[in-house]
């Protein structure tokens, strides 16, 4: 499985990057048919503190799963779509087995 980390505007330390693959290589045991993962990271301009926004595409044979979310840290924001994208690619393999 690929994972591409795509920032805009900003480079990663590799800190992130490391939290941000560990993270997402998890996703594999709950759907075997992921193929690629592509997260884009932005810092929104706005004044409140939930400025990092990141964007979440799974490639997953036959479809793709997405998933948004802003947080006061990217780390943050990273944990809160780990747990969206589980139950969406886990209602995703449920239904590709019934």
């Amino acid at each position: 499985m690929d994972i591409r980390i795509n920032p805009v505007g900003f480079s990663v330390n590799p800190v992130l990057e490391e939290f941000i693959n560990k993270k997402f290589s998890k996703l594999e045991k709950y759907h075997d048919g992921i193929m690629s993962i592509d997260v884009t990271l932005k810092l929104e301009k706005d004044d409140h503190l939930e400025n990092k926004l990141a964007e979440v595409h799974v490639d997953v044979k036959g479809q793709d799963v997405f998933a948004k979310k802003n947080a006061k840290t990217f780390e943050e924001t990273v944990d809160e779509l780990y747990d969206v994208l589980k139950r969406q690619l886990v209602r995703a393999k449920e239904k590709r087995e019934n």
